[in-house]
């Protein structure tokens, strides 16, 4: 067992879900209320990383980061590091692959708010931040919850754009996904097939927390 990439994936699947959270709220509460008619554009945006081919999107991440664009000349500038082939530059790459994974279930859950409730919290009085704090957040939480397991998930199972972007450094970006591809290519089996069966499990029981809030949001509806 690779107990360093284990702890690169759990690293970098932490920072990407709590730094998807503020971001996933904004974006998932104006969708779901805004009536502009370039929200489907902003929605295609969004969800593009689900339908791109990681080679594609991890293509995209290196052009962008490199030090002739303008993010990647920025970083260097300040950092003076490429965020190419960087725990940084793998964190940013992931906080915007699985962008769709954090906005679609606080999207849900904010589009499951009454409007009249909407309604009467400006009638009594709360400014836009008391309401979100004591009217939507306590309804919507379980879809933040759903939307931290699924993103938290997903990024430690993530292989292409953690490969094309962070390649393959030993103690910087080589997660547990390209530890268990370096053993297959190596064949060796057995040492693939035990960090397989951790994140095995680690899938397993994500998808039960997603099926237990997914069961007690629909119990607080009836």
């Amino acid at each position: 067992m690779e107990l360093q990439a284990l702890e690169i994936s759990f690293r970098l699947a932490i920072f990407t879900s709590l730094l998807l959270l503020p971001i996933g709220i904004t974006l998932g509460r104006f969708i779901a209320w805004s009536h502009r008619p370039w929200v489907p554009v902003l929605q295609s945006l969004i969800f593009l990383p689900l339908v791109l081919p990681p080679t594609v999107l991890g293509y995209y991440f290196l052009v962008a980061f490199s030090g002739q664009a303008p993010l990647g000349s920025l970083w260097e500038t300040l950092f003076n590091k490429s965020l190419n082939f960087s725990f940084e530059g793998l964190l940013i790459a992931s906080i915007i692959a699985n962008l769709p994974f954090s906005v679609q279930p606080i999207q849900h859950a904010f589009s499951g708010i009454d409007r009249d409730l909407r309604d009467a919290a400006r009638t009594c009085g709360l400014n836009p931040w008391q309401a979100f704090f004591k009217i939507e957040l306590p309804l919507i939480w379980p879809g933040v919850a759903g939307a931290f397991v699924l993103t938290f998930a997903h990024t430690l199972g993530e292989f292409g754009v953690v490969l094309m972007v962070g390649g393959n450094l030993s103690g910087e970006t080589r997660t547990l996904s390209i530890a268990i591809y370096d053993q297959v290519q190596a064949f060796n089996l057995d040492a693939a097939g035990q960090m397989a069966l951790v994140l095995l499990a680690l899938a397993f029981v994500s998808l039960l927390l997603l099926q237990g809030l997914g069961q007690f949001r629909q119990r607080r509806k009836v």
